[in-house]
């Protein structure tokens, strides 16, 4: 018996749309990783990247539950002294609601070479509408 290890010319990437109206983030968010990671094909491994192109539109309208909006705080330093910035999820989200759900689902990937070239393949639009209508995905429905 050998171990069966997949090649390159095994990939076959897909691309999948999922609707993020009325969704809560962290189960959009792990469920889209899932996919960017080619964990749900059957020849997956984890040493190379198997995964697909999600798209997901309507980043404006996921829900979160709780007191999340107020108390949810995001973060970045800017790389110079006393450059650590806050800002709460409610102020993110009518800002720049793609960046909510990249990052929940940035954090979800490997944190490796892999996981980078896994994020690329994620794009994510505020609105319903998106420019990838070329590469006829998939739509998915979430539970």
């Amino acid at each position: 018996m050998r171990t069966y290890s997949p090649k390159r010319d095994d990939i076959e990437n897909k691309w999948y749309l999922i609707d993020a109206e009325g969704k809560i983030l962290g189960r959009l968010a792990s469920e889209t990783s899932r996919l960017l990671q080619g964990k749900h094909r059957p020849k997956y491994s984890p040493h190379m990247n198997f995964g697909d192109h999600v798209i997901i539109v309507n980043a404006e309208k996921v829900r979160i539950s709780g007191k999340k909006p107020i108390q949810k705080i995001y973060r970045h330093h800017t790389g110079w002294p006393g450059g650590l910035r806050t800002q709460v999820y409610r102020d993110v989200q009518r800002e720049f609601p793609e960046r909510i759900i990249h990052m929940a689902v940035k954090g979800m990937l490997p944190r490796n070479r892999i996981g980078r070239t896994m994020a690329k393949k994620l794009r994510v639009y505020a609105g319903p509408n998106h420019p990838h209508e070329a590469q006829q995905p998939e739509e998915i429905k979430l539970d």
